[in-house]
């Protein structure tokens, strides 16, 4: 989809996701990043391996110092590379830096024409060049490539990314997009119950914070039919839908409006909104951890301030392996 003669040389059959994530949390909202280690195919390269580094734009706007930015994750990855040797006094004569490839799915409204390269961000004579750092990025403009495109290999990203195309569309288009989407992983149940499992809480964590507060009882209801045959998904939607039914998203407006007050109108919602995020990330730790004292994280949650990083804690406590490690990113 994005570069198929690459593809043809890696194994992806035997892809590794590693959990790192090299983004600093004044960007946790703008985007988010996945590192994957893929074997080559090739026979002359037995053992030899590529980092596949993915960033996911979520901004509304084209980024035109995203080559600075993807320069400096290739390099963090490069020095932690760097401090393992050392930590394990492995020979200089034997560091061997592992081949990077960046990847930018960009999800804005907007055409990405921005060049992605460091020496657009330069204003040299061409006989400096040669001294600029390069290196080729592949980019997927998400809302520009055609859904026939996406979904053509059948893989479940390519659905996934349907589904994140229409995540401003009207009710009516969005419905059918996420049936659509959910009839185009069916497969993928009984063939990988764990990815199968992690594209649908991606489609419910889309619905939970890229769609209006109205729908989400509609749409996460969805997710609980026949479609998904997943109790812990079924578990956190209906966690959802229930504080959803309780408390509702329009609390903080209708308090703000009874003081009549613009101020208390705007802290509302975002008290509100801080609230919804907090219940929501207990009810999902309470689902996937049953054993853990979830309650005792209340506490320091409330005491975040940040709205932003409350919904990135929200989107990690589905995907983190432990509620030990949740608790860590949570005191980070």
């Amino acid at each position: 989809m994005v570069a198929g003669q690459l593809a043809d040389v890696l194994d992806f059959e035997h892809v590794e996701q590693l959990n790192r994530s090299f983004i600093s949390d004044e960007l946790r909202s703008q985007e988010s990043d996945m590192i994957f280690k893929v074997p080559l195919r090739s026979p002359t390269q037995t053992g030899q391996e590529v980092l596949v580094y993915l960033l996911i734009e979520h901004q509304s706007t084209v980024d035109s110092s995203m080559a600075l930015r993807l320069l400096s994750y290739m390099v963090q990855i490069w020095m932690e590379e760097r401090r393992q040797w050392q930590e394990e006094k492995r020979p200089q004569r034997e560091w061997r830096l592992t081949p990077v490839v960046p990847i930018v799915f960009y999800t804005g409204q907007g055409a990405w024409r921005v060049p992605l390269s460091l020496t657009a961000l330069l204003d040299i004579p061409e006989v400096l060049t040669r001294f600029v750092p390069t290196f080729d990025t592949l980019l997927l403009d998400v809302k520009a490539t055609a859904p026939e495109e996406l979904t053509r290999t059948g893989a479940p990203l390519g659905w996934l990314l349907t589904v994140l195309q229409h995540e401003t569309s009207d009710a009516p288009v969005m419905r059918k997009v996420l049936l659509d989407a959910l009839e185009g992983l069916r497969d993928l149940r009984g063939q990988d119950a764990d990815q199968y499992r992690r594209a649908i809480l991606y489609i419910f964590l889309l619905i939970l914070h890229r769609r209006d507060a109205d729908e989400h009882q509609e749409l996460l209801h969805i997710l609980t039919t026949e479609h998904t045959q997943n109790q812990e998904i079924v578990n956190m939607a209906e966690s959802i839908i229930e504080l959803s039914e309780q408390r509702g998203h329009q609390l903080g407006i209708e308090q703000g409006i009874e003081q009549g007050i613009e101020q208390g109108i705007e802290q509302g919602i975002e008290q509100g909104a801080r609230r919804t995020s907090i219940e929501s990330t207990l009810a999902i730790l309470n689902t996937r951890f049953s054993d853990a004292d979830v309650q005792t994280l209340a506490p320091a949650l409330e005491a975040i301030a940040d709205l932003n990083r409350l919904k990135q804690l929200n989107i990690e406590a589905s995907v983190v392996d432990s509620f030990y490690a949740f608790q860590q990113r949570v005191d980070a």
